[in-house]
């Protein structure tokens, strides 16, 4: 198998200067954490929100250090449709506008079909999903006027199956349905809506909730014999967020190097 390192990462190339933007699950070392730096470093002004306080104000702390200015932050639980609404009021308070969305809260899970409650299930679909759902309204609901762009983080088990991942599949295919369907009726007011679907980006929270064995073995499947970085995603979601993909909308674009 070939194990290619991680490339250097790319400097930012004022890809989304003066755009303003909401990053879901943005607090700390995953996708939506790499995601916020990568918007700033590219130009952005970003209102990072999660639902954990605490892991929320110390990577704005962390942020704000490098970008001074450009950084804030609201809690939010995207199962709590007042607490959605709140964060899109947020951003519109803090920064007069709104311009991208990226969607990124998501919780995931191990269990086998046969064993799973009903509480597993729709607590995972509730986030995933539904949250999904909730934030891509409030962000319409704004954006019908000014026009924007909508980034969803859908996953690769939304296209492929794996064992004990039912629920964690259901909605990721779910949020690639939703993508498609939001895009078309978005089109309208000069919105765009694609998700990106990543195999495998390797960060703290992903190994503390799966086992080594199955890391391993994930990794086993990947052309370039290693995870990817959050960064690495996140550069496809400032391509989806940016200029560069202006023609695109309604798409579910794979960053993997994942093999069947």
């Amino acid at each position: 198998m070939t194990n290619v390192e991680a490339p250097t990462r790319v400097p930012g190339h004022g890809l989304l200067d003066g755009r303003t933007a909401v990053i879901t699950a943005a607090a700390g070392a995953g996708i939506g954490g790499a995601t916020a730096r990568r918007f700033l470093e590219e130009g952005a002004r970003v209102l990072i929100s999660d639902a954990h306080p605490r892991r929320l104000k110390e990577y704005e702390a962390e942020l704000t250090r490098e970008f001074e200015g450009a950084v804030a932050s609201a809690v939010c639980d995207v199962t709590d449709e007042s607490q959605v609404r709140a964060l899109f009021d947020t951003a519109v308070q803090e920064h007069g506008r709104l311009d991208v969305v990226v969607n990124n809260a998501g919780l995931g899970g191990t269990a086998p079909l046969v064993d799973m409650t009903d509480e597993q299930w729709s607590t995972v679909l509730d986030v995933t999903l539904n949250g999904t759902f909730r934030c891509t309204r409030a962000a319409l609901r704004r954006m019908r006027d000014t026009g924007g762009v909508i980034v969803n983080n859908a996953s690769v088990v939304g296209w492929r199956a794996q064992a004990g991942q039912a629920h964690y599949a259901a909605a990721k295919a779910g949020v690639m349905a939703l993508t498609r369907c939001a895009a078309m009726e978005a089109a309208e007011y000069g919105v765009r809506v694609n998700a990106v679907s990543p195999s495998l980006a390797m960060h703290p929270h992903l190994a503390k909730v799966t086992t080594p064995e199955l890391l391993e073995e994930l990794t086993a499947r990947e052309a370039f014999g290693r995870c990817a970085e959050p960064w690495e995603v996140a550069n496809v979601i400032v391509f989806l967020a940016s200029d560069y993909s202006s023609y695109m909308t309604g798409e579910v674009v794979s960053v993997s190097s994942q093999h069947p």
